[in-house]
This record gives structure tokens, C-alpha cells and sequence, in this order.
């Protein structure tokens, strides 16, 4: 589907429909018809954005999740009232564009819905040429930067967990977010032994 320009996107009639993959399926922030679950094909779900700000500072940079190229990506699609619809598109862009890590593009989405119906949704791709792009880090690297983030919004491991989480209600699972939630379980000091934790 072509990408369709930045203002037709808060002027264009009807509902709109919005695809959540991280955080947005489990804190969305904005008012909302419908919610469906749904596929995405041609880009899969990543901790490929180092933040600076959310779960991260530019010293410290914790890791976020982007849409990445190849692949799919199962998530949520929110339908949003053509009334709202300048409000939400303004609201998603001072939370995900706040450096502009993503392209803000119109994706065919598939609902998993009973009539399988497949529609135009807003989505926030990654910018490969972005300087926060981290591309694919090995699974010792993105512990390490998740341990490390915390940013406005708070600890990255909290994000972490909290968008395996909201996997696991849609029933299906993220195998490398999964291993790193693991990872991350592991790593809690309240789950390590009473010396190990002196030691820390």
C-alpha cells in the first residue's frame, strides 16, 4: 500500500485505525471505538530504537520497540472516530515522534476478526537511517541496554515485560522478547540468592 502523506492523515474522512505493537497495546492513551486484534505483514516487531527519552537518556540509552522490514507482525488495531481523528494522530505524534525515530505510514493490516477483513492502519515504522537505529542486537546486547534504561516514562524493564505481557493476553508468543523477559526475570535481584545478593 502506498504511503500516504502526513496531513491527509489527520484530514481524510472516516474512522481511522491505529496498530499498536508495543506499548500502545497495552497503554494506548487514547480514546477508541473498536480494539481487534490483527496482522501486519512486510515488517515485524523489534527492540531495534535505542531511547533517548522514554526509557533511556542519550548517556544511557535504553531500547524501545520498532516495526522492522521483512516479515509480520501480529498486534492490535484500534478504531478511532473520524471525530477524533485529528486529536489522536496529534497526541500519537508527540508521543512517538518526539526525535522522530519513525516514519508515520498508512500499512494494510489484516483484522483477525470474523470476516478477516483487511484495512488501512497508521503505524510507526522505524527510520533505518535514524542515528537511534540500533538494527539487530544480539539478546546479550539488548539485556544489557534494557537493564541500563530508564527514562520519562520509567524503567525499560518495565516496558519490557509489560508488552510480553499483553502478548501473552492476545495468546501468542514473541520468541526473542520472550527470551529477553526471561533474561530480565533472571537478572532480578530478588530472584537471585541471599549471597549473590549481598554481593551486588
Amino acid at each position: 500500500m502506498s504511503e500516504i502523506t502526513l496531513p491527509s492523515i489527520t484530514t481524510a474522512k472516516g474512522d481511522l485505525w491505529v496498530f499498536g505493537y508495543g506499548s500502545l497495546m497495552w497503554r494506548p492513551g487514547f480514546e477508541f471505538e473498536e480494539r481487534v486484534p490483527a496482522r501486519l505483514v512486510g515488517e515485524h516487531r523489534a527492540l531495534c530504537v535505542y531511547s533517548f527519552v522514554h526509557r533511556g537518556t542519550p548517556e544511557k540509552p535504553g531500547l524501545v520497540l520498532g516495526l522492522d522490514r521483512g516479515g509480520a507482525c501480529r498486534g492490535i488495531a484500534f478504531r478511532v472516530a473520524e471525530k477524533n481523528r485529528a486529536a489522536v494522530v496529534a497526541y500519537l505524534r508527540e508521543r512517538e515522534q518526539v526525535t522522530s525515530v519513525y516514519r508515520e505510514v498508512m500499512r494494510s493490516v489484516w483484522l483477525e476478526n470474523e470476516a478477516r477483513d483487511r484495512v488501512a492502519a497508521l503505524a510507526y515504522v522505524v527510520d533505518r537511517g535514524h542515528v537511534q537505529y540500533a538494527g539487530r542486537l544480539s539478546l546479550a546486547d539488548q539485556h544489557r541496554h534494557v537493564i541500563q534504561g530508564h527514562g520519562q516514562s520509567g524503567a525499560n524493564r518495565d516496558y519490557v515485560t509489560a508488552t510480553v505481557k499483553a502478548i501473552e493476553a492476545e495468546g501468542f508468543r514473541d520468541t526473542q522478547l520472550h527470551q529477553l523477559a526471561a533474561m530480565l526475570h533472571d537478572a532480578h535481584p530478588l530472584h537471585a540468592p541471599a549471597s549473590d545478593q549481598e554481593n551486588r
